[in-house]
């Protein structure tokens, strides 16, 4: 297999460490500790500024430990649907999110500096966690068809990449996105999709014995679903301005994800053979509403207006699984593993559209205009940016892995082998009870 050279030993630890050691010399630089005096901190949504001696600088830790469980258990596990692919759904998740969070907090920084260093705080933390879920949404589109290094150059890239976009929206727009809709979802769906669209595989068109669930495998993902339907009021509310906002933020992200999981259920059932409900939608179909609702979350939409929001996107995004990704995959070439323009793509426009009308109507002080043009840039960052990112993944040196290969974790883990002896030997038993049946 010259043109996919997967072989692991050097390629992956020389960039692994190389990385790794890069990092820790910029930190060495640019990196210290908040100590609550910086004055010109408009660190994203300065709630970290003017610490008076009664605030803990932990007052967010709790917030912070809810996001970072969505990213390492909620994304992680929800991606273990594949049937042969679960350590590295959760483990390069891990590996991605890790190098993703030191690299983020640098770049995020980078806008933010205060005498020349980056000054780190549980906010500074949590916007790098928020940049690393853009990773994990694409990763999504990529899932099984990537090598861990051509993940983490994306990393590197869409990190980067992301940065610029939000400096953008937020600094110099001034556009409200506190659950980043538009910043994380609706640029991570896309960005994701594009990358996917350049590793564009012919032979996976009809399909891949291992792109497919099992039981229990399924059952896994339901993890990941649980944890982020459970902790996504935090996701959307962490970096809101004020204890009124935030409290705000919580409510219409509860109950927008509550209305999302009746649509949710309802239009499966309606769609499905029998009115069986398919798994794959309640998986990921459940979490549009707290997607969708990130843009307005701290708005005053009033709780009918957030559930509003969460049952048209419950209701979009299983039509989207329906309907849309067989037309994505067979007209566009566009091979979406795990579904992310339907969770993160399509609700995430529709949180910026929700965002647009809240602000033309006076829910909270900005510009209509403004907000439209945050959606359209995070869009075209995305497109732009995933189709550079995509085609520096597809140098060859990057190992990434044969066609009969994708969706398997035997390329590059080392996988228990009763599971194979098992199948092996369960596998004439059955060809014989089939020309029995026959």
């Amino acid at each position: 297999m010259p043109a996919y050279a997967t072989n692991m030993r050097l390629k992956f630890p020389i960039v692994a460490l190389i990385l790794e050691i890069i990092t820790i010399i910029l930190y060495a630089v640019f990196t210290t500790y908040d100590d609550g005096k910086s004055h010109h901190d408009s660190s994203h949504h300065n709630t970290d500024t003017h610490h008076n001696e009664t605030v803990s600088p932990l007052t967010l830790y709790p917030m912070f430990q809810d996001v970072h469980v969505m990213i390492f258990i909620g994304f992680g596990f929800l991606m273990t649907f594949l049937k042969k692919y679960g350590f590295s759904s959760v483990g390069i998740n891990l590996l991605l999110a890790a190098f993703g969070l030191q690299w983020g907090l640098l770049m995020q920084g980078i806008w933010h500096m205060d005498h020349g260093k980056i000054k780190i705080s549980i906010i500074k933390m949590i916007n790098a966690d928020f940049s690393t879920a853009t990773v994990l949404i694409s990763f999504g589109a990529v899932l099984g068809k990537t090598s861990p290094v051509q993940l983490l150059i994306m990393t590197i890239l869409e990190i980067t990449i992301f940065s610029i976009n939000e400096h953008l929206v937020v600094n110099v727009l001034k556009a409200n996105d506190v659950g980043a809709s538009m910043i994380i979802h609706a640029f991570g769906a896309y960005f994701g999709l594009t990358v996917a669209r350049v590793l564009y595989r012919p032979s996976l068109r009809n399909g891949h014995e291992n792109d497919g669930s099992v039981y229990h495998s399924d059952l896994f993902a339901m993890i990941g679903t649980v944890f982020l339907w459970m902790f996504w009021p935090s996701f959307n509310s962490a970096i809101a301005e004020g204890s009124q906002s935030q409290l705000t933020a919580v409510i219409n992200t509860y109950l927008s994800l509550a209305a999302c999981v009746l649509s949710a259920y309802a239009i499966s059932s309606l769609v499905e053979h029998k009115g069986k409900l398919d798994m794959v939608h309640i998986q990921n179909a459940t979490l549009a509403g707290g997607v969708a609702v990130g843009t307005c979350a701290d708005m005053n939409i009033e709780p009918f207006g957030a559930m509003l929001i969460g049952l048209v996107a419950g209701i979009i995004s299983t039509m989207g699984f329906k309907y849309l990704s067989p037309i994505l995959a067979s007209s566009l070439g566009i091979q979406d593993t795990c579904g992310v323009h339907n969770l993160h793509g399509m609700p995430g426009i529709l949180g910026g559209l929700a965002g647009i009308i809240s602000v033309a109507l006076g829910k909270k002080d900005g510009s209509a205009a403004m907000q439209a043009a945050a959606l359209a840039s995070s869009l075209g960052f995305a497109l732009i940016g995933g189709a550079i990112t995509g085609f520096i993944m597809k140098l060859p040196c990057w190992g990434q892995p044969p066609d009969q290969n994708c969706f398997d974790d035997s390329l590059y883990w080392e996988v228990p082998e009763e599971e194979e002896e098992n199948e092996e030997s369960l596998a004439p038993a059955d060809h014989s009870k089939n020309k029995a049946e026959a």
